[in-house]
């Protein structure tokens, strides 16, 4: 019988993926634990969405999430066999110029109270989880290298997020600022 518990990780250790052993709480624990957080929540927003283009991209991205989760939990990033490309931002900077495009150009700046449904909803939580990645990703940068393709494909995706959430509004509430 196949058992999903080790015991290894009983005194507050993780095996990474290759091999090296590190604390539970550490920065890179903590970088690709906040990456399948994410991973997980963008398969709840993928259930929610009854759009199928958004949700085949929603499944292209939690499937590079898996690339980015491995390579930061390989110590030697180079070690990871599948890294993701310039080719992923770049496909992530084209579906943000899409649905940037599909939307009133004025009204694309301005802030709004975000969920308007289950889908900009969760995309939005999604999108607010994506930051905090990147933000735990920049420190273990700064204890380990990390490479740049990985750091800007978050960054971009966090950006994809915020236009596929905002395409999929169904009603704007926009925050006015009292001057």
């Amino acid at each position: 019988m196949l058992k999903i518990y080790t015991r290894t990780g009983d005194s507050g250790e993780t095996s990474l993926y290759d091999g090296a052993r590190v604390p539970k709480d550490s920065v890179r624990v903590e970088s690709y634990g906040t990456v399948d957080e994410l991973n997980s929540y963008l398969g709840l927003a993928r259930q929610y969405t009854t759009d199928d283009d958004i949700k085949e991209k929603l499944l292209k991205i939690q499937r590079t999430l898996f690339n980015i989760a491995g390579e930061l939990a390989t110590t030697v990033g180079e070690n990871f066999p599948e890294k993701v490309s310039d080719e992923d931002v770049k496909w992530l900077e084209d579906t943000i110029d899409y649905y940037l495009d599909q939307m009133n150009r004025n009204e694309i700046f301005q802030f709004i109270i975000p969920g308007s449904n289950l889908t900009s909803a969760s995309l939005h939580v999604a999108r607010t989880i994506c930051r905090r990645a990147e933000r735990r990703i920049l420190a273990l940068h700064e204890e380990a290298q990390v490479r740049p393709t990985l750091m800007k494909y978050v960054n971009r995706l966090s950006d994809a997020l915020y236009a596929i959430a905002r395409y999929s509004e169904t009603e704007l509430l926009r925050v006015e600022f009292k001057k």
